[in-house]
């Protein structure tokens, strides 16, 4: 995947089958010996677990700010009556026995790839498992890709804007500080977009130890108020969730979107399987964040009970008078960790679909020297920054965002489970009937909660879905453009045997040095080389024909890197492996040709790299639109002598014009 098509040379989008965890740990705790949570183990169990809490639990935490006042909020009553109280909490304690703790604490973090987890790592196990490239699940992926980044945006919006909404119920002077609430919001959230520059090694290492007294916050409130009714305790019953439900008819439907709210980040304990383990994650989930979760929805809904009032916005109301400014400094701290985990994800998962070819090259800068998950996306991070500052114009209050949040969490959680299909019938190779007992709960409650999700569409669901459908847009006009563009290139090009065996006939005048020809295709001849032999007349005495892969794992082992094949005396090709969690360094690699035999100097070798012009054509391939914005796209790409770290004074580029 390099060379000669017009990123140049990412690979063609369908040789990769795999893709990249959509949330990726904050960079302080990303793995530092390219093997996922295996690389931290040094750390000990407890340090891991604490380090899951802060990246892993992050935007699960900041759950009880909002989703227990949205939920009674829509119900009948308005929360007024008791069965709605003791019904929320029901609901919302079986969703994280099901969702979270079932689906993918259980049963899911089963499914990995190679240690890492996500739609885009579970896309590519689905595909290695069917063992051939399938049109289906490669729209599931990107499908999931997408509803990420929706997720992604709307994330560090309600969070922070939950979290600064206190002020207004803040004593004595709440009221006054009502319209400054989105405008402080704004400007916590430009910083924080505005430092990821610089890298976030720092404040990541407060993240576990912050999050974690967060959540004691949490238990110690909700403890605090289980007592004002203890008879809340009844909600851990599911009759009360059922009869809540049955008890406000169609709108009962409606109010399971609202429920969701309290599982919304709970993708984040799979996708981020890789970074920390599977032990630490269920550990921290089923001992510490859990209990302590629902020991706060319980003393919400007492508080409720005792007091009707609270239904307003109980989580604030919990909170007592002489501590109430720590706790929403701790809980802005809170939601800031939950975004900045996001934030990173997004940057993640962006390197990933580079490499798979779902996205034109983009420039990726290292903000450390030491660990490679610390990487910055500058064009990632103006795109959600100006993303974040639209939805809170839009929707300058949580509950108006809330409204627009569910869709993108519920519509990954349900691509997870549709993939999954794939990995128990075809790589667990479970009996059909087993295979159907098991998906098919989580298939129901996950349409269940999409389609509840979806009636918010008038109220801003709208939001993420439009997002959504343009980056899948975006994303498959990418695909096929690059697909036509390889198919063109390959009609109209010369196999490389054959210009072997014409060189060999008619000998060109040769100069001393090495030349790597970088492409996409090794079987055919590089445009670069044909240019050279064309317009210069010459043959270098070492000739490398070079093309970088992506395969379905996240990592490729060094010893494994590197595939060398001489084709004769003057041509030898080389194909450099990377996996999808990878950021290629051609010049690196290169030089652990050595230890199988070939040695050149890297500054004395000359990379040779096709650059394509690329014009629409209305006759043929996409519809003009859509060819219009393939070229935007690649006339955008990042530089190929950037993305793959070759020396710039070595690089000669050699261009043609093609129509697609």
């Amino acid at each position: 995947m390099t060379g000669d098509t017009p990123r140049p040379d990412a690979p063609p989008p369908g040789d990769a089958s795999g893709s990249a965890a959509p949330h990726a740990a904050p960079d302080a705790t990303a793995p530092q010996d390219g093997h996922g949570g295996h690389g931290l183990a040094n750390k000990g169990k407890l340090g891991l677990i604490v380090g899951a809490i802060g990246v892993v639990f992050g935007d699960i935490g900041t759950s009880p700010l909002y989703a227990m006042r949205e939920a009674l909020s829509h119900s009948r009553s308005g929360g007024e009556a008791e069965l709605a109280v003791l019904g929320t909490v029901s609901l919302v304690f079986w969703a994280l026995i099901l969702v979270v703790t079932l689906k993918y604490v259980v049963f899911l973090m089963r499914a990995d790839n190679k240690g890492e987890g996500g739609s885009l790592a579970l896309m590519a196990l689905a595909q290695h498992a069917i063992g051939k490239r399938s049109a289906l699940v490669f729209f599931l992926g990107i499908c999931g890709a997408a509803m990420f980044y929706g997720d992604g945006v709307l994330t560090p919006a309600v969070s922070v804007l939950s979290a600064v909404e206190g002020l207004g119920q803040a004593p004595g002077i709440g009221r006054s500080l009502m319209p400054f609430v989105v405008p402080i919001a704004a400007g916590i959230l430009v910083s924080l977009f505005m430092v990821q520059s610089r890298g976030t090694a720092s404040m990541a290492r407060a993240f576990g130890p912050i999050t974690t007294v967060w959540f004691l916050i949490l238990a110690s409130l909700g403890v605090f108020h289980i007592f004002d009714d203890v008879s809340i305790l009844r909600a851990l019953s599911p009759h009360y969730g059922v009869m809540f439900l049955i008890d406000n008819g169609v709108l009962g439907f409606i109010l399971l979107g609202s429920v969701f709210l309290a599982v919304t980040g709970a993708e984040a304990l799979y996708t981020d399987m890789g970074h920390f383990g599977k032990a630490p994650i269920r550990a921290g989930w089923l001992w510490f964040v859990l209990p302590c979760l629902m020991l706060n929805y319980l003393g919400q809904g007492a508080l409720v009970l005792s007091d009707r009032s609270a239904a307003a916005n109980p989580f604030w109301e919990m909170i007592p008078q002489p501590i109430y400014w720590p706790v929403l400094i701790m809980a802005t701290l809170a939601t800031i960790i939950a975004s900045q985990a996001v934030i990173t994800g997004a940057f993640s998962l962006t390197q990933q679909a580079v490499q798979l070819g779902l996205l034109p090259r983009i420039s990726i800068l290292q903000t450390s020297e030491t660990q490679a998950g610390q990487i910055y996306i500058p064009a990632i991070n103006g795109i959600m920054l100006v993303g974040v500052l639209l939805l809170l114009v839009m929707f300058p209050t949580s509950s108006q965002l809330a409204s627009a949040y569910g869709v993108s969490v519920t519509g990954a959680m349900l691509v997870d489970s549709l993939l999954a299909w794939f990995i128990v019938r075809r790589l667990w190779k479970w009996s059909l009937p087993l295979s159907i007992a098991a998906i098919t709960p989580f298939l129901i409650i996950d349409l269940a909660f999409f389609g509840s999700n979806l009636l918010k569409v008038p109220d801003g669901a709208w939001a993420p879905l439009l997002m959504g459908a343009g980056i899948v847009l975006i994303m498959w006009t990418w695909v096929r453009g690059t697909q036509i563009l390889t198919a063109k290139t390959r009609r109209d090009s010369l196999p490389l045997s054959d210009l072997i065996e014409m060189l060999s006939a008619r000998p060109p005048h040769r100069t001393a040095g090495t030349a790597i020809f970088l492409t996409s295709d090794p079987g055919v001849a590089p445009v670069a080389l044909m240019h050279n032999l064309k317009h210069n007349k010459v043959l270098h005495e070492k000739n490398i024909i070079l093309t970088v892969k992506t395969v379905d794992r996240p990592r490729v082992r060094d010893d494994k890197r590197i595939e060398i094949e001489p084709i004769n005396d003057d041509f030898k090709r080389v194909v450099l492996s990377y996996g999808f969690m990878e950021q290629p360094n051609v010049p690196k690699a290169l030089g652990l040709c050595r230890k199988q035999g070939l040695k050149f100097d890297i500054m004395s070798t000359s990379f040779f790299l096709g650059r394509r012009s690329v014009v629409p054509s209305a006759t043929q391939g996409m519809p003009l639109w859509q060819d219009r914005l393939y070229i935007f796209l690649m006339r955008n790409a990042a530089n190929p002598t950037d993305f793959f770290h070759i020396p710039p004074g070595r690089v000669v580029e050699l261009g043609t014009q093609v129509s697609v």
